[in-house]
This record gives structure tokens, sequence and C-alpha cells, in this order.
């Protein structure tokens, strides 16, 4: 999966036109269910009451002291909250200019998340798409990371998933950093001093981005990374950039001009293999950038983004030549001289699904690469580090028919023109594919696909909903209401833990008035305690057919059935009658003119003793009634 092939797959790849089709927002506070935002970007879609969304921390202050210009300078010292998600679901919202300006939440947030000046939090639409199966319309991607949002391809198809195109969040996440201004102090040799950061600032370049946030200009730049962001080349003459970190640490940028090392290429960025999991996953650290004298710097490569997909199954059909779902990080073009950029580490993937369908002739490619480092094209100077692979996370065991799952380190950059290579910058960490991870449920909801209320035959409301998956589900409580406000349990169903079965669950409410409105939601709780609700739907239990309209008399001894249509005249109306047990026993059309608007039903036979439901259809719409036939 690697060099060739990877850089083939990427230039494939970036060439195609991907459509944006998330929404994202800053969150700058979380009180209870209530959300503050601002830096709103609805372009690929909008906050709507009832729909779905991501809470994401993509940064936090996770390096505690480790600021002082020592080699721990850009160390972990806590995790914090990085890299946490949920899903959740929005119960209502405020806009001001046409924008959300407050999101309620139907349910408290699991997680705790930090708000402070070296933190953001992020809200991302969690697209549902199908009704419930979908096949894809153009290639999807994430919009690029702004330093606030984006980074980020968030959707789910409660059916199949077909993939008709690619999906894509390659070089989307933190943001590489940019060649240092052309400084040359004169002399030869190696750096002796450490130089992890500088207050001489861009004389060195520019490290790159990561899941710490900064403003501090005397942290932005020089050789030591910051977390999983490589770090700048230092001052000293033409030293490379350090490679992205993720699930692997990135490689170190080369030791410079005329310097046996060890030089002062920037430090790749760190591994965070132990802090990874189905619920806690990062964008690919940004790698840091080239020290330059001649103009000929490179700047560090972007990471990869992340891509969470929710599906009963994934599919391809047809010859389409292969499909790819890529969160690769970007390889950096090496220039003729001076300090080259590291590259960029890969994002995360994470994919939740009951089965894979993938055909030989539309094979699939999942791939989390590191991009690498940049190369020099003349005489010694110094090759970026290569960026650190990341992580594909499944739902199943790893599937292997017709898919083909990537996550490799990144080349390391070249120090000189040699052909083969045999000076180069350092790599990344750890052994390819070491980044997978398998059978593990992450934070994405129940495929809800089905849930509706009503009336059968015997006049009772009918409850029933339909799940294709769920994922460790307790147990469902359906509530009821009159208001749409005030909310009753009327009964529990029992879960089934996890299961990428389709399950169906009914319930018969027999408590309940004629001529009324009910509405009725659903609380699904998971072991844990955590809940989410379903949509509110609602039952009109109306019995009058209209008031143009009534069937006659009632009680009836089934002999003679008349029904009256006052106002309906040239409209038809279509009749169908059903036992208790559900058999139909009638149906037929009419269309009432001027001259008669009460007309004899079932005229042929008559009905024997029982109840009977009237279906009265006119106008698009349907209309009950029971009828009870008596000696």
């Amino acid at each position: 999966m690697r060099l060739i092939l990877l850089s083939f797959l990427s230039i494939v790849f970036t060439s195609f036109k991907c459509q944006v089709v998330n929404g994202y927002a800053n969150i700058t506070a979380i009180s209870g269910t209530t959300l503050s935002v601002a830096s709103v970007d609805e372009t690929g879609h909008t906050f709507e009451d009832g729909d779905k969304v991501v809470i994401m921390q993509m940064q936090d202050n996770c390096i505690g002291s480790n600021t002082t210009n020592v080699s721990s300078f850009g160390d972990l010292a806590s995790i914090q909250s990085a890299g946490l998600y949920e899903v959740l679901q929005i119960s209502s919202h405020t806009e001001a200019a046409g924008l959300p300006v407050t999101i309620v939440l139907s349910t408290l947030p699991v997680n705790t998340y930090n708000f402070n000046s070296n933190s953001s939090v992020q809200l991302i639409t969690f697209r549902n798409y199908g009704s419930p199966n979908y096949t894809t319309t153009s290639n999807m991607s994430a919009k690029a990371w702004n330093g606030t949002t984006g980074g980020v391809l968030a959707f789910q198809v409660t059916g199949t998933l077909t993939l008709a195109h690619n999906l894509s969040a390659n070089g989307l996440g933190f943001r590489g950093g940019a060649a240092s201004a052309n400084y040359y102090a004169g002399g030869s040799g190696c750096l002796t001093t450490e130089y992890v950061r500088t207050s001489n600032h861009n004389r060195a370049a520019l490290k790159g981005e990561g899941i710490y946030k900064t403003s501090t200009t005397d942290f932005l730049y020089a050789r030591g990374h910051l977390l999983n962001g490589g770090g700048g080349g230092s001052e000293w003459i033409n030293c490379g950039g350090g490679g992205g970190g993720n699930y692997t640490t990135g490689g170190v940028g080369g030791h410079g001009w005329s310097c046996a090392g060890p030089g002062g290429g920037g430090l790749g960025g760190v591994s965070f293999s132990t802090q990874i999991s189905a619920t806690r996953i990062f964008m690919g650290g940004g790698g840091g950038g080239g020290q330059q004298n001649d103009s000929q710097g490179s700047a560090g490569g972007n990471g990869g983004g992340i891509i969470l997909v929710k599906a009963g199954s994934i599919v391809t059909q047809g010859a389409c030549g292969g499909r790819l779902i890529s969160a690769n990080g970007n390889t950096v073009t090496g220039l003729t001289n001076d300090g080259q950029g590291g590259g960029g580490a890969a994002g995360s993937i994470v994919i939740q699904t009951g089965a894979f369908n993938i055909v030989g002739a539309c094979a699939l490619t999942i791939s989390a690469n590191g991009g690498g480092g940049g190369t020099v094209h003349t005489s010694a100077h110094a090759g970026g580090g290569g960026g650190a692979q990341g992580v594909v996370i499944y739902s199943v065991a790893q599937p292997t028919s017709n898919i083909t799952t990537q996550v490799n380190n990144g080349s390391s950059g070249c120090n000189d023109s040699s052909s083969p290579c045999t000076n180069s910058a350092g790599a990344p960490t750890g052994t390819n594919n070491a980044g997978v991870i398998t059978t593990t449920s992450a934070p994405l909801p129940i495929n809800l696909v089905d849930f509706g209320a009503s009336l059968n035959l015997e006049s009772v409301a009918e409850i029933v909903w339909k799940t294709l998956s769920e994922k460790d589900n307790d147990f469902y409580e359906l509530q009821r209401s009159e208001d749409g406000n005030d909310w009753s349990l009327i009964c529990v169903k029992k879960g089934a833990g996890t299961t990428s079965q389709e399950r169906i669950y009914t319930h018969k409410d027999d408590n309940i008035l004629w001529d009324k409105t009910y509405y009725y939601r659903l609380r699904q709780v998971d072991f844990d305690k955590t809940y989410t609700y379903s949509p509110i739907i609602s039952l009109n239990t109306k019995n009058k057919l209209s008031e143009d309209i009534s069937i006659f008399p009632n009680p009836n001894n089934g002999k003679s059935i008349l029904l009256t249509a006052n106002n309906q005249t040239h409209t038809e109306i279509g009749i169908t009658v059903f036992s208790a047990l559900g058999q139909q026993v009638y149906k037929n059309r009419y269309t009432p003119d001027s001259n008669k608007s009460t007309f004899e039903i079932i005229p042929e036979y008559n009905l024997k003793i029982g109840v009977y439901l009237f279906s009265v259809e006119i106008k698009q719409k349907t209309y009950f009634q029971k009828l009870v036939v008596t000696e």
C-alpha cells in the first residue's frame, strides 16, 4: 500500500471534485443541554431541530507545563478531553441573521468538554441519508480545517449505503507549518543549542498544528514538536521539518547543511496509540516547515481529517474500477535546495456497519496513510521527516473480501540528490498497519428506520418501530403525550444489546379516547444509562368521517347501509370494508352528483353480525369508522 501506490492513489483521488456535505460550528460554551455556537458554516448542511449532531473536542491543553525551552517541550502531559466525541440530537435552536447562536440538545452530553485558550470544541451535523437505503451522488469530503472548524466528514445511512463515489478527508486535518523566512547567520557545522522553541520567531520554521491550540508566538517556531504537530526546522542552516504524528510518531527532519547530526531538524509529532479508541480519535498532525535561506524551503504537509460513517451495510456495484475511503496526510513536494517540510500525518476513519458486500469489479480501498516528507534535489541540505500513520476503526472484524485496508507511515525525504537515496531524514516509528482497530463499537446512534402509530381494527393504537442495527442498547421506553410537552411512560421494551440484525418492536395502546390526538416518542437507554430520544410521531383518533360524510344507521342490521356525502358533488369517494379479522369484504368507488348525495352501499348481500371497519378515502385523505351490525 505504500510509496508508489500510495502516491498514485493520492494523486488520483485529489483530482476528483468533492462535495462538502456537513455543517460546522465552533462551540464556545456548554450549559446543561444548551450549546452556544459561533463561526457557523452551513454551506454544506444546516443545523435543524430533530437532526443528529457530533460534538468533538478538537484541541485541548494537553502539554501542561511542558512549555520551557528544553527537550520535553510540547510533550503530552495529560490527554484531557482531546479527541472525545459523541452523537446527540437537536431539540431546538435560536438564530440571528439566519444562523444558529444557541442549540438545545434533547439529552445532556456524556463527555466533559473543556473551554480555554488552548482548546477548541466543534459541532458537526451528522447527516442522515436514505429511506432507508442510499446511493452516493457525488464524491463526498470534509471542509478543510481552518483552526476552528472543519476536518470532519460524518453521515449515516439507516439501510444500505451503496458507494458509487469516493469519500475523502485527505489533507483536511491539522495544518502544516510554513517555511522560515530567509535567514543565514554565517559559518557551518551543527547546531549546539536545543532551540525547541525560540523568541527569534521566523528565523526558524513554523511547527505543524496539533491538538494543542496556541497563539503564543514563542511556541510556534523551531524544532520542538507541538504534541502531534511536527517541529519546524531550526534556525541553523536548512534544517528539515518533522513529520506529523497520530497513531505513530512522525519522523525527525534532516540535519541541515554541512551537518552530520544530530542537527536542528524538527522533531516528529507524538504518538497517540495508547489514547486512541473508538470513542477518542484525532486528526493527523501537520508537518513542520523547513528552514530556508534561498527561498527554496517548503512548508509541512497537512494532516488527514476524520471520517465517521454509520450504515446498516456498505456495498459497491458494477465495474467501477475501484472506490476509496481515505484520510491520508499530505506528501510534501520537495524543492531544489534548503530545508524541506515534514509530511502530514494521516487522520482517523471510523466505520460502523453490520456488513460489507464489495464486488471484485468495484473493490474498495480504505486508507489512513501518512504523507511523505519533502526531498532535496541538489547537494546535501535536509529532507522532511515522514508523516505518521493514522487509524481505521471497524465495528466488525477487519473486512478482506475485495477490501484493502492501508494504514502506513509516510516516507522520509532524502537529504541530497542521491538516487537511490542514501541519506534520509527520519522515518516514523512503529510498523505499518498497526493502526487498525476492529470489533469495537463507536458512539454512533442506533439505526431506527421506522417509527409509526395507527389504529387497528379493534380501534386500538398500535405503535411499531424497527431497527436495522443496535449498539449497547439496554431498553426502550415508549412515552405518550396529549399536548406534546408532558410525557408519561406507557411501556418498556427490552433492547437487543449490540446486533446488526433487523429488529421489530410493537406495542398496543388501548387506553385512548376518540376525537383526540396523541403523541408518541421513544427514549432509548444504553447499558451505561446514556439515552437519546426518537422523533415525535402523532396519531389522531377522530371517529367522525367528516362534517360532510356520515354512515348510518349505526348500529345497523346489515341489510341497508347508507352513506351521505354532502357538498362532495363530482368528488370520487373510495370505500373499503374490513371484517374484525382484517378480511376485506367490500370495495367500491362512488362519485356523487347533484341529484344524489345519499346512496346505499353493499346492496348485494347482508353483513353478518359483528364489528366492521369502514375506510373512506376522499381527496387523498382516509377516514375510518366502526359499524356495529346486530340482529
